[in-house]
């Protein structure tokens, strides 16, 4: 089939998913466009690549049609916020510590080696908790979270599929040294799409398994929609190669299940308690016995995770101020990066690590911030299973997944999809007791 046509039925078949969903979802308000456009670039090519279709770059100083898409987007946020009714000293008073948290990264901008760019970085991220305000103020909370992730596996997947079979120079990528060949879709590369992946699997398991165990009603345009986007992600996700986004995955489908269990329908928060008591337990048998060399045994992964763990080594050696680290997203940058690109062979540019990352940029303080961000999240999604189960179990399995990818990728700083779910996991808004 020439590529042409594939895309254009690629678009009408898009179109048509859209038009099943815009006819299911009457009560979604029009300002959810804005965070769904913010979560559709981030997650696949900003839009600055989305008109030249170039490859990704490391310029400090981005791209300028960048900085004023994300811009606008960001105003739109604040003017719907503006808008809403909104108890900003509860609010702040309620997520201290997520507060606290970006005062001190816009802080760290003094002593970076390039505070302009920080500045720069610092400002575009506040976009990600701008978007999660208007998600989480809309008017039914869980209703339009289900919108934008579904809208967004609408325009990801269908995509992704075609650029990887009909266009590879776009949708497809080769390992360096063994000219393995990935999928990465509309994605940058195959890490970005397992990240797709990981959210559109999050969100069909949790609909299915979780949103809808009581209430099902079979609808043949939607279920059947979802289960055809449902087989693109699984498809996918296989061939992104993508071990942590597999086991993230796997992870969040078992959490849901066991939810549906008596136990836990009788007793919502208890879930916070069983993840309590697997948490240790996980490390004991680490220790003892070795569990995460096993599970990358089983996935067919060297055990030095590509050389991750000598380059972590290394990269502890760069440090110069352990407290206070380098300065908000400067690490990577100036002298420090070329002596790094020299001793791995690469052209990286994170630590593979977001605990290591946040050491290296914002030091202890700023690692000590975001465990303190997420053991405050897992209290709040306690008192939220209590009140709202279904919208407690999304923001549980998307805290857990966050803690279990970023031991191999660096996702607690800057803008993707993972900070931002994260963010919205986390940030405490006050909810009503559902019937």
């Amino acid at each position: 089939m020439p590529p042409q046509l594939a895309l254009l039925i690629c678009l009408i078949f898009m179109g048509y998913l859209f038009w099943v969903d815009l006819k299911r979802k009457e009560s979604s308000s029009n300002e959810l466009w804005i965070p769904l456009t913010w979560m559709f670039l981030t997650g696949s090519r900003y839009a600055s690549k989305w008109i030249s279709m170039t490859p990704a770059d490391t310029d400090y100083e981005g791209s300028p049609v960048d900085a004023v898409v994300f811009g606008a987007l960001i105003a739109a946020g604040f003017f719907v916020l503006s808008r809403r009714k909104i108890d900003w000293g509860q609010f702040f008073a309620r997520n201290k510590w997520l507060m606290l948290y970006f005062i001190y990264c816009g802080v760290s901008i003094i002593w970076s080696d390039y505070p302009f760019v920080s500045f720069k970085r610092w400002i575009k991220e506040l976009g990600s908790p701008v978007m999660v305000l208007v998600i989480l103020t809309d008017r039914h909370p869980v209703e339009a979270i289900d919108a934008v992730l579904r809208r967004l596996a609408i325009l990801w997947l269908p995509l992704s599929v075609v650029f990887f079979k009909y266009f590879p120079a776009l949708g497809r990528q080769y390992h360096e040294s063994s000219g393995e060949q990935f999928a990465t879709g509309v994605s940058l590369g195959k890490n970005g799409l397992g990240i797709m992946c990981l959210v559109c699997g999050i969100y069909f398991s949790w609909k299915y398994i979780v949103k809808h165990r009581e209430k099902f009603k079979w609808d043949w345009q939607e279920n059947i929609s979802d289960f055809a986007l449902m087989g693109m992600t699984i498809w996918l996700l296989q061939r992104s190669q993508s071990a942590t986004a597999m086991v993230c995955v796997t992870v969040t489908v078992m959490l849901f299940l066991i939810s549906r269990t008596k136990l836990f329908a009788r007793k919502p928060d208890g879930m916070i308690t069983m993840l309590l008591i697997f948490i240790p337990l996980f490390y004991l048998l680490e220790e003892t016995f070795g569990v995460t060399d096993v599970i990358l045994d089983l996935l067919g992964r060297d055990r030095t995770l590509t050389t991750r763990v000598p380059m972590w080594e290394f990269l502890k050696t760069m440090v110069t101020n352990p407290i206070l680290g380098s300065g908000y997203h400067s690490f990577w940058m100036g002298e420090r990066l070329d002596i790094i690109w020299g001793f791995t062979g690469r052209n990286i540019t994170q630590a593979h690590n977001g605990y290591l990352e946040q050491y290296l940029n914002l030091g202890y303080i700023g690692l000590a911030f975001i465990v303190v961000i997420i053991l405050s999240g897992f209290l709040k999604v306690k008192r939220q299973l209590n009140l709202d189960f279904a919208l407690g179990m999304l923001c549980l399995c998307i805290i857990v997944s966050t803690v279990l990818y970023n031991h191999t990728e660096a996702l607690f700083y800057g803008i993707n999809n993972v900070w931002l779910l994260t963010l919205f996991a986390v940030t405490d808004i006050p909810i009503q007791k559902t019937v």
